[in-house]
């Protein structure tokens, strides 16, 4: 039996779709081009490299200012690329631990963490279309915003600012956003091209 032939397509449908690539930005093109496969992430890892995040914050030298938020960045990650298993719930739930630990303001971490969750959530769609580059100018202004409401909040209840240099540690963090892009999404990238001889 013959199969009917084929209607053409039509040309407006092209035309939208020539012009949707035209005017898509450069990045997003790119990072679409670059985009692996991606394995469901596995809640026992997800759980594993939070505890490892906490464990580098509660170090000694866990208080030096140079010193990045390891906890907030891999929440803010998981914020972004699981949401539904990482939430503005925990986030609120390890800020209160490390202002305990930390002995300072209870809620000062709590609201930081909880307002890079808020902006996580914002960029979770939009995030993975840029390149290197351009996540990191999103990423970056969030941490030093976290920052800043946290250092508000001291000013506003009689602390003294604290200095300039209380903003080093989020701008490194933000820096290594590339470094735990790389590390934690790497259990889950698999080739575009599957090879059914190998596991990945």
């Amino acid at each position: 039996m013959k199969r009917p032939p084929r209607s053409p397509p039509d040309p407006r449908v092209l035309e939208r779709k020539s012009v949707a690539n035209v005017l898509a930005p450069r990045s997003a093109r790119a990072g679409l081009a670059r985009e692996h496969l991606l394995l469901p992430a596995d809640n026992a890892f997800i759980s594993l490299t939070i505890a490892i995040a906490f464990l580098l914050n509660v170090m000694p030298w866990g208080s030096a200012r140079w010193v990045p938020d390891f906890l907030a960045l891999v929440l803010f990650f998981w914020n972004v690329r699981q949401p539904r298993k990482v939430g503005m719930g925990v986030a609120f739930l390890f800020g209160l631990v490390m202002d305990v630990h930390q002995a300072s303001l209870l809620g000062e971490h709590a609201l930081g963490y909880s307002l890079l969750s808020y902006g996580a959530f914002a960029l979770q769609r939009r995030l993975p279309w840029f390149d290197v580059g351009g996540q990191l100018l999103h990423v970056l202004p969030l941490f030093v915003a976290a920052e800043l409401a946290t250092v508000l909040v001291r000013m506003a209840l009689g602390g003294a600012f604290a200095g300039w240099s209380v903003f080093v540690a989020p701008v490194i963090s933000a820096l290594l956003w590339p470094v735990a892009d790389l590390l934690l999404l790497a259990p889950q990238r698999r080739a575009v091209d599957r090879d059914q001889t190998r596991p990945l």
